[in-house]
């Protein structure tokens, strides 16, 4: 198995988070970083993760589909398979290095930013843009059944082009805030 001694989720991500990533060009961010990450989140540094990972965190936070990483993955002409991009989002997400943000149906955006906050998503181009979590306040949350505890929440604001449409504000309780 590729995944190195386990560590607590929370202390995985807390050593991600201490690695800063550059914000201006891929260039700009050595592989060096990239390794360290992996490693402290416990993950193996492999030639497909290392690719990976410089192709998602060096130009900082950003959001994108499997399909969107592949299609770079191909243009940077690393030989990777659709179903390899797919198990290293999984495995990067479990790590703590990415936030998954389900929008629609199967439809399912990876965040390069794991802190604290909320999206848009643009239902006509089908983007998403990030919400501050201070911009949003959740109260009246239902107990959570018995033996259960609330673990996070996250807010997906739905846009639609201002043609009449309304815009729907969707609450799911998923990955990436803690109540």
């Amino acid at each position: 198995m590729s995944v190195l001694p386990v560590k607590d989720p929370s202390q995985a991500r807390a050593a991600a988070e201490q690695i800063p990533w550059p914000q201006k060009s891929p260039a700009s961010c050595p592989i060096s970083a990239v390794k360290t990450r992996l490693r402290n989140a416990g993950l193996r540094p492999t030639r497909q993760r290392m690719a990976l990972g410089w192709l998602l965190f060096a130009k900082g936070d950003r959001h994108v589909s499997a399909e969107m990483l592949y299609e770079e993955a191909l243009r940077a002409r690393e030989p990777l398979s659709l179903a390899t991009v797919y198990n290293t989002l999984r495995q990067f997400s479990e790590a703590g290095l990415l936030r998954q943000v389900s929008v629609s149906g199967p439809k399912t955006f990876f965040d390069t930013n794991v802190s604290e906050h909320h999206h848009f998503y643009n239902e006509d181009d089908e983007t998403v843009v990030d919400i501050p979590g201070s911009e949003i306040q959740v109260s009246g949350l239902p107990v959570a059944p018995e033996g259960m505890m609330i673990s996070s929440v996250e807010v997906i604001v739905r846009l639609r082009n201002a043609d009449g449409a309304e815009v729907e504000a969707r609450v799911a309780t998923g990955a990436g805030h803690h109540a």
